[in-house]
This record gives structure tokens, C-alpha cells and sequence, in this order.
């Protein structure tokens, strides 16, 4: 019961010093998330030999290039190699338009499903939730509007302990019952507590993601204590007056907000085309986060 993120790009605005626009990949469970899809995705997807036909769900922050240009080349090759399950996308309304457009003018005409759910970006909801995962929107502040996601997968049932369960005889048609926490009544009467034949779930994981937004001090408590946090970090804190010029953040600002939601690590990307090196990037993240990493392509990074 995997949980693991894939960086499939991290650049801002243009790809430059082999680094991608905007891109990730999320494995949860059986779910296989694409979250934005900059110009070059599908040759990521290649590149690292991912299965991109396992891709389900696909969420896109909001309508600058670099962090949707990709998509209509893969919902083109989806339908080319003959895909056949419904492919839900998340994002503003006007994304929709211009799939449609695109596939329009082309006479393209999609041999799957292709569902598109309308995301609002002035107020945070739950746009996808199912019996395993929960994903929510968060309100970014972009010169667009601009949706962050967190995904918190469900607490899982209960781990039995199956010599206990030999022990007391109970029958494989009460399984499931006691995984959910009952109890279990032997047949002279006496009442097992659920404590004896189960142990407790692993706590759930979580993961927050982050895209384009000016320094934003309550985007702290929407992601507060996740496992993971990604949040751009387009800029060292000695360009502040740019970062907030151009509705991005510096790298100080995302350790900050990591530091105030309390995450367990921190993910920087959106990198500048001004910086070759990014280890002082890194490092001025770590001068406050210390738990930070750079969000580089090809690095997984797995939340246990």
C-alpha cells in the first residue's frame, strides 16, 4: 500500500539546465495522480519508465503554460494508443474550453471518457474523495486564479493478529467486521475485545501540494502537520520585492510556512531560470526548515 511521489519537473516559467516545467506524479494506494502537466510530461513519463496509462485522476493548478501545456499532447496519445477508461481532470472551468477547442479544431473525437471537474478557486472543498483518498483544494494567491491540492489518504482497517484469531476460533466471515473494530462473541459467550485480535492502522499519510502563490501566511494552517509539503520556492529571499512583484514566493517563505504548519518534510520547486545551482536555494530553506529537499526530476520520495 504504496504512497510516493515522483518529481517529473521542476522549473519555473521555461525548462533550462535540464530541469522540466511543473510536473508530479502520486502513487496511493492503487490511485495514480498526475498533478500539473507542463510542456514535456510525456517524455518525463518516458524517460522514467512510468506506466502513464495507470494515470486516473489528473490536477491542474491553474492556466499558466508551464504548468498545462503538456496535457493536450497526453490526452492526445491516451486516445492514439487506444485508451479505453475515463480519464478525470480537475482544474478552472477555462481549462475545459480549451480541451475542447483544441479537440474541435483538430476533429478529434476522444475513444474514452474524458470527465472534467470544475474546480473553485476562491474557496477550498473537497473536489475527489472515494473509500481510500481524500483530495481537498487550497486557495492560492497567483496572478491567476490558483488552486493548490492536499491528498489525505483514509485511516485503514485494523491489522489482525491471526494467532490470537486461531485462538479464539473466530471464523473467516467475521474478519472484516473486526478489522473495522468490533468485537467478537465466543460461542460459550464471552466477549473478546477487539485490543486482544487487532493492532492499531498505521497513521494516514498526507500530502500537500502547493503551486504558484505569493508568500501567504494561512496556507500554513490549511496544510497543517501533513507528512509532506511541496510549496514554490521560485526565489532566494534576497529577491523578495520580485517574489512578490510576480505573486511567487522565496525559499525563506516556504520554509516559513512549513515551519508554522509543522510538516514532517519539505519539498522546494518552481526554480527561476536565474539560478544554475541550487544548492543555495536549499540552503536557505534548511537555515529555518531543516527537513527541506530540493524538488528535482527523477527523485521519489516516499511517505512510510
Amino acid at each position: 500500500m504504496g504512497f510516493e511521489l515522483t518529481i517529473l519537473g521542476s522549473s519555473s516559467a521555461t525548462p533550462i539546465y535540464n530541469r522540466h516545467p511543473t510536473s508530479q506524479l502520486l502513487s496511493i494506494r492503487d490511485h495514480i495522480f498526475l498533478i500539473d502537466c507542463g510542456e514535456g510530461t510525456l517524455m518525463q513519463l518516458l524517460n522514467y519508465r512510468i506506466k502513464y496509462h495507470r494515470i486516473s485522476r489528473i490536477f491542474i493548478s491553474h492556466l499558466h503554460g508551464d504548468h498545462y501545456l503538456g496535457l493536450l499532447g497526453l490526452i492526445s496519445t491516451f486516445h492514439l494508443q487506444g485508451r479505453t477508461s475515463d480519464l478525470h481532470i480537475y482544474g478552472q472551468q477555462e481549462l475545459m474550453d480549451i480541451i475542447e477547442l483544441q479537440l474541435r479544431i483538430s476533429n478529434t473525437h476522444l475513444r474514452y471518457n474524458l470527465i472534467f471537474h470544475a474546480v473553485r478557486h476562491y474557496t477550498p472543498e473537497i473536489i475527489f474523495e472515494d473509500e481510500e483518498v481524500i483530495v481537498r483544494s487550497i486557495v492560492l494567491n497567483h496572478r491567476v486564479p490558483c488552486t493548490g491540492f492536499i491528498f489525505l489518504e483514509k485511516p485503514r482497517p485494523r491489522k489482525l493478529k491471526i494467532e490470537k484469531l486461531q485462538e479464539y476460533n473466530v471464523p473467516f466471515t467475521f474478519f472484516n467486521r473486526i478489522r473495522k473494530g468490533d468485537n467478537f462473541q465466543t460461542q460459550d459467550g464471552e466477549t473478546i475485545s477487539n485490543d486482544i485480535l487487532t493492532e492499531p492502522p498505521a497513521k494516514p499519510r498526507s500530502y500537500a501540494y502547493c503551486s504558484d502563490t505569493v508568500y501567504e501566511p494561512r496556507i500554513a494552517d490549511e496544510v497543517k502537520e501533513v507528512d509532506l509539503l511541496y510549496h514554490e520556492a521560485t526565489f532566494l529571499h534576497d529577491q523578495a520585492e520580485r517574489a512578490a512583484f510576480t505573486y511567487h514566493s522565496t525559499c525563506l517563505q516556504a520554509a516559513e510556512v512549513a515551519l508554522n504548519a509543522n510538516v514532517g518534510k519539505l519539498l522546494i520547486g518552481h526554480f527561476s531560470a536565474r539560478y544554475r545551482d541550487l544548492q543555495p536555494l536549499l540552503a536557505e530553506a534548511r537555515s529555518l526548515f531543516p527537513n527541506t529537499e530540493l524538488a528535482l526530476e527523477g527523485r521519489k520520495f516516499k511517505i512510510d
